[in-house]
């Protein structure tokens, strides 16, 4: 049985995403993430508006009128929520950390997913395996997902986002849409599998960073503490400090340059902050550029 408060974390982030999904994201994210084809559904007998390509000669010879094929999306697909549950996600200079924004963002997509009938699962990882759960649609699934990722103990808490992505490669057997949900430390070491895996699946890499790895808010000597290794380096001075910043704006660069070379959508989410807007703004972008607006 769940402990209370859990349970009442659950239900309202349930209540809230819902309410969410219902009101904005349902239609958003349908159009933004297509179906893998069409299927045939039925015939019909024609009508002035249908293309008489379409017409199916066979069964309108047998009927003695014209009848036109009718088509309908095949609209399942499989989404894999690859989350990263490493020490940093501790992080959070604001009211959330990256772990607890990270839970609430993939409730978001999860019950978006949920809501157009497609099959979720979700893989956590430090820098080891540390829980899978396949892909499966349903409400009572959704929520054991949710369960998971809010109160989930990693065993270890480095990070081998090269090790989730080249598992991802061997789970996933058909085309699958992957959201990768981290704040994607290290891209040189996944930059290859990155762009292996975008090109067999659709990957989402949602980037979950904290307002100060953008902008270091303090001119005073700081002592900075590893949260993955324990190593703490001690920055002291205007020199040191600046060299810091400019650390720090150098890494986010290239995330977003691995991202690029690897054709991967990139979504950069502030912890602590609405995680909504740039979730609808990058559904606009989606369904913008399937609909021919822009190339990628």
């Amino acid at each position: 049985m769940l402990p209370v408060e859990l349970a009442k974390q659950i239900r309202l982030l349930e209540i809230r995403t819902t309410r969410i999904v219902d009101e904005i994201t349902g239609g958003a994210y349908r159009s933004a993430f297509k179906g893998r084809g069409i299927e045939f559904d039925e015939v019909r007998e024609y009508s002035l508006d249908d293309d008489v390509r379409a017409i199916d000669w066979n069964v309108s010879a047998r009927m003695g009128a014209p009848y036109v094929k009718k088509f309908v999306e095949e609209r399942e697909l499989n989404v894999l929520l690859l989350v990263d549950v490493s020490a940093s996600g501790a992080f959070g200079s604001a009211e959330k950390t990256k772990r607890r924004t990270a839970a609430e963002l993939a409730a978001l997509l999860a019950f978006s997913a949920g809501n157009s009938g497609d099959k979720v699962g979700l893989l956590m990882f430090s820098d080891r395996i540390e829980l899978y759960v396949p892909p499966r649609s349903g409400r009572r699934h959704t929520l054991r997902l949710i369960r998971e990722m809010l109160c989930f103990k990693p065993q270890s808490r480095g990070t081998d986002i090269d090790l989730a992505l080249r598992e991802s490669l061997q789970l996933l057997t058909k085309k699958s849409v992957i959201f990768l949900l981290s704040d994607l430390i290290g891209p040189e070491a996944f930059a290859r599998n990155l762009k292996l895996l975008n090109r067999k699946h659709d990957v989402v890499a949602l980037e979950l960073f904290d307002p100060v790895e953008i902008h270091w808010p303090v001119s005073a000597p700081v002592m900075v503490e590893d949260a993955e290794t324990g190593e703490l380096v001690r920055f002291g001075g205007r020199r040191d400090l600046a060299a810091l910043q400019e650390q720090l704006g150098r890494t986010h660069e290239l995330k977003r340059e691995v991202c690029r070379a690897a054709r991967v959508d990139l979504v950069e989410i502030r912890s602590g902050g609405d995680v909504l807007k740039p979730v609808i703004d990058f559904f606009a972008r989606r369904r913008k550029r399937i609909s021919g607006g822009a190339g990628r």
